[in-house]
């Protein structure tokens, strides 16, 4: 009798483990996923995060909620208002007013997941951290303008000289000089996430100090690119169609990879807090360049086929760009 009851007991805790080894995960018709964006989605960082998620509704059928220009009094309430009503994944852009308030929430809902746009590490046990690494395809920007410039000066218009800013700015500049020692960069940060009209004046003083080709890195820039006949790149999203005269390229981040790959892992049960940055780099889908258009015809041949190799090398594993976070200064 004993043996027995050892035996049914060993059938019921196997039982019970194939069970609970074997939950279904979360079908997509049932998974909510909300965002929450300190700026307009019009503002190119926010709006990269914004069409990953439309993708995954479309995609894969799933719920998607959002909120834009949330300032930093309404960042918590608005947090805790998705939890309570039950989104499986809540993501956004906590940079600076929204850091603290968003890992508060995450620590008073660990059963919800939670991935933001930060500077700063993961939080356990359910807060995930992500950002825009596309240095890699910046440094391409770099290159082709090392290689177009005649003035030899090149400008930069950015937004804040926190890390993810000055990695890209760093990368761009770096790219030039690889291909153009004789160089000089002028650079503006306009201490803004969004401010068009800032940016179009930072871009005019850094034409009229002799710049020939401007890194947009925020938004405003090519209007002033267009009217002074300055080539320009564009930042986060394929910008080409904003002025398509003067856009040659840029780094696009595509933040579908990062979307997708939380997604699943929430579905399946498998979430954690973690950094997420392989999902917004090259090798991983996440960050490429953006197509050339007509500058297909433009640029020169040999250019375009000295970045493609670069490319090739950096998807490889056979170059790694620099990561330089420090606040990068004007020449």
């Amino acid at each position: 009798m004993r043996k027995l009851k050892v035996l049914l007991l060993a059938v019921f805790v196997a039982a019970f483990l194939v069970g609970a080894g074997s939950a279904e995960a979360i079908d997509y018709k049932d998974f909510k996923l909300a965002a929450i964006f300190q700026t307009a989605i019009e503002e190119p960082w926010d709006g990269a995060i914004h069409q990953a998620c439309l993708k995954a509704k479309e995609e894969l059928g799933i719920t998607y909620e959002f909120v834009e220009k949330v300032g930093a009094a309404d960042f918590e309430r608005v947090q805790r208002e998705y939890a309570e009503r039950g989104f499986h994944l809540i993501v956004g852009d906590a940079f600076l007013a929204g850091e603290e308030p968003s890992r508060r929430v995450a620590k008073d809902y660990p059963e919800v997941a939670f991935a933001f746009g930060s500077e700063f590490g993961p939080q356990e046990p359910n807060y995930s951290v992500f950002d825009n690494w596309i240095h890699e395809p910046s440094y391409l920007c770099g290159v082709i303008a090392g290689r177009m410039t005649k003035s030899n000066v090149l400008g930069i218009v950015a937004a804040i000289p926190i890390a993810e800013v000055n990695r890209l700015v760093n990368a761009f500049k770096l790219g030039a000089l690889s291909v153009n020692p004789d160089v000089k960069v002028k650079i503006s940060y306009i201490g803004s996430w969004f401010d068009p009209p800032k940016a179009k004046e930072a871009a005019i003083a850094q034409i009229e100090a002799g710049a020939d080709v401007i890194f947009a890195e925020r938004f405003g820039v090519f209007e002033a690119c267009r009217e002074h006949g300055v080539l320009a790149f564009g930042n986060m999203v394929d910008q080409h169609e904003l002025a398509p005269e003067v856009v040659v390229t840029g780094p696009v981040w595509s933040m579908y990879p990062t979307i997708r790959y939380s997604i699943d892992a929430v579905r399946n049960g498998e979430w954690k807090a973690q950094d997420l940055r392989e999902w917004s780099m090259m090798a991983k889908g996440g960050a490429s360049l953006a197509p050339f258009h007509e500058f297909e015809n433009k640029l020169p041949a040999e250019v375009i086929q000295e970045v493609r190799e670069l490319e090739n090398k950096i998807l490889n594993g056979e170059f790694e760009v620099p990561i330089v976070e420090t606040e990068l200064k004007s020449d």
